[in-house]
């Protein structure tokens, strides 16, 4: 499909410090909301499916849906950044976040819960690849690295906080608001963002790779349906003739994929950019260290309350040192990249911090001093916010700013789809260790002694980012957008 463009905006100046801070505080509002809509049914989800009248296949969807409607768009976006204007696709995907909240939130049954729960996706993965395309655009390389904290922070925070704040909606205002408390933000984003971003489209002419797009969609979400239940003994398991079925869809869909966008002429992802070394090393860290963002906070939070007995909002407030960690890892060395303009040094150091402080949680028991499971999260956390955002970074610093929205969403893409799959590893080795739990008592034991095991795995499945951001070449970074 080919539309005519619009007319070439007339160039305009640089934004200031000021106007870009302005600007940032609609967008990472926006930001905040869709991530932190990802996390925050976890502790108010057994209540919703009670309420509601759910099965455990529901249960998963209510998960499953917003990571394959996140998972599966997140490109799409991207590449839609490099053709239309950003700043009117933001405030699109806002409004779609702010329609499947809604619905969400007003589901009178399951069914339509999943159905504002994948809407809701859809904003997500528009959210997060059209932020980064956006900070890409107005702020230079050399600059960028103290912004890019703020996301990482702000990722961060949302993350780990959702199921604290999930727990505390729960037991005060009732569970529909774990779907409502996003929309006040999504609307003060789009009015700061109308009001504050001042961005020029460069017209061209519009190609919408609309087969190329599909592809990768249907492949993305039978991946992740796949990892989402091979492995759990309620499905089937991981060799099975399910397996082999899915793995064999996957495998056929991503051969016509690659055909497909080597003769697009606007590939919705461009494979010219997997040829940069910088690109490809990003995503293998991207996807290793996913495990750990995403996954730690969800079963931490089963460790503390079904393992320990604590009830939701301690387990969400014993999180808290990740959330510090993070926000520390992430502003600090936001700061002094644009101060020295090294980036390698704080990719190494926390990935290794992080690998290294996750292997050391892997030792939790049913006797481990909160104190101590709080110091080696906050080393967690310091690793962590000193690798997201600044991988990112690395590779918006060697494309063209017309291919930033499609390299930076290809990176948020690969690092989501390593997340369910980190995740829905975690979850099997969990459910074959509480098969030979009978009774409460062995249930939460289970958890107590067996989390250890999940936490240790995920040291292993991440240990790949400290290989890949060692051997990324540091680029000087740009003073120029």
């Amino acid at each position: 499909m080919t539309a005519p463009s619009a007319p070439v905006a007339a160039a305009a100046p640089p934004m200031g410090h000021r106007e870009i801070l302005e600007a940032l505080t609609g967008i990472l509002a926006g930001f905040f909301a869709a991530m932190l809509s990802i996390n925050i049914v976890v502790t108010a989800l057994p209540v919703i499916v009670h309420h509601l009248g759910g099965d455990q296949i529901q249960y998963s969807w209510v998960l499953t849906g917003t990571l394959l409607a996140n998972a599966a768009t997140t490109p799409i976006w991207g590449k839609l950044a490099d053709l239309v204007d950003k700043k009117r696709l933001i405030q699109l995907t806002l409004l779609i976040f702010i329609a499947g909240s809604v619905v969400a939130g007003a589901a009178p049954d399951m069914n339509w819960l999943i159905a504002g729960r994948v809407i809701q996706g859809i904003g997500v993965g528009g959210l997060g690849a059209l932020s980064m395309a956006i900070m890409g655009a107005i702020i230079a390389p050399r600059e960028r690295g103290r912004y890019a904290g703020y996301m990482g922070a702000v990722m961060a925070t949302a993350t780990a906080a959702g199921p604290l704040l999930g727990g505390l909606i729960v037991d005060t205002i009732g569970w529909r608001w774990t779907f409502w408390v996003g929309v006040p933000l999504a609307v003060l984003a789009m009015v700061v963002i109308a009001k504050t971003l001042r961005i020029v489209h460069v017209g061209r002419p519009v190609h919408i790779d609309w087969w190329g797009a599909t592809v990768l969609a249907l492949a993305t979400c039978l991946l992740l349906v796949w990892v989402s239940f091979a492995g759990n003994p309620v499905y089937f398991a991981w060799l099975s003739w399910q397996s082999a079925a899915f793995l064999g869809s996957v495998v056929a869909l991503a051969v016509l994929f690659l055909w497909l966008e080597s003769r697009s002429v606007e590939p919705v992802m461009n494979l010219r950019i997997f040829r940069n070394r910088t690109t490809v090393l990003a995503i293998v860290a991207s996807v290793s260290v996913a495990v750990l963002m995403f996954s730690l906070p969800a079963y931490l939070g089963l460790y503390f309350q079904n393992g320990r007995g604590l009830e939701p909002t301690q387990s969400g407030l014993l999180t808290l040192p990740l959330i510090l960690g993070n926000l520390i890892g992430s502003v600090t060395t936001g700061q002094l990249i644009t101060r020295y303009g090294r980036w390698k040094p704080y990719l190494v150091a926390g990935s290794v911090v992080a690998v290294a402080a996750t292997a050391w949680l892997g030792l939790v028991d049913a006797t481990t001093s909160y104190w101590l499971i709080g110091t080696k999260l906050l080393l967690v956390g310091l690793g962590l916010g000193m690798v997201i955002q600044n991988v990112v970074l690395a590779v918006q610093n060697t494309v063209t700013v017309m291919e930033i929205g499609a390299s930076s969403a290809a990176v948020t893409f690969f690092r989501t789809v390593g997340g369910a799959i980190g995740n829905s590893v975690l979850g099997s080795l969990m459910a074959i260790q509480l098969l030979g739990a009978g009774t409460p008592g062995q249930v939460a034991d289970t958890y107590a002694n067996g989390s250890g095991a999940l936490f240790a795995l995920a040291a292993v499945i991440a240990l790949p980012a400290v290989f890949a951001v060692s051997a990324i070449r540091e680029v000087p970074l740009r003073r120029t957008v």
